[in-house]
C-alpha cells in the first residue's frame, strides 16, 4: 500500500507542477523514474545519500521539454534524504525504473 500512495503521490505533483517530496519513500520511487528517464539502469540500490547525488549528477546535463518530467528534476534537487532505507523503498525504486503508466494516476 506505502508503494502505491507514494507512486500516486509523485505522479499527481509532477502533474499538476506543484509541492515538494515529503520522504524517502517518494524519494526512491522518484529516483528510479530519474534513471529511467536518463536512460540508466542501476545495479544496486544505493544508501539514500549516495542516491541523491548520484540522482544529481545524472540529471546535471538532463534537459527536457516536459514539464512533469521538470517538475520532477526540481523536486529530485531540493530534496534532502534522511538516512532510512527498507525494502519498500527499495521497491519503489524498482518500480520507478521500470515505469510502463508514465504520469498516469
Amino acid at each position: 500500500m506505502i508503494q502505491s500512495i507514494a507512486r500516486q503521490s509523485v505522479v499527481i505533483k509532477c502533474n499538476l507542477q506543484a509541492s515538494i517530496m515529503m520522504g524517502n519513500y517518494e524519494f526512491y520511487y522518484a529516483a528510479g523514474l530519474a534513471y529511467k528517464l536518463t536512460g540508466n539502469m542501476a545495479t544496486e540500490i544505493l544508501q539514500p545519500q549516495q542516491l541523491i547525488e548520484e540522482v544529481n549528477r545524472m540529471l546535471a546535463d538532463y534537459l527536457t521539454d516536459d514539464v512533469r518530467e521538470q517538475h520532477l528534476i526540481r523536486m529530485l534537487k531540493d530534496y534532502e534524504p534522511d538516512d532510512k532505507l527498507d525494502e519498500q523503498m527499495r521497491e519503489l525504486f524498482q518500480e520507478g525504473q521500470t515505469e510502463q503508466r508514465l504520469w498516469q494516476e
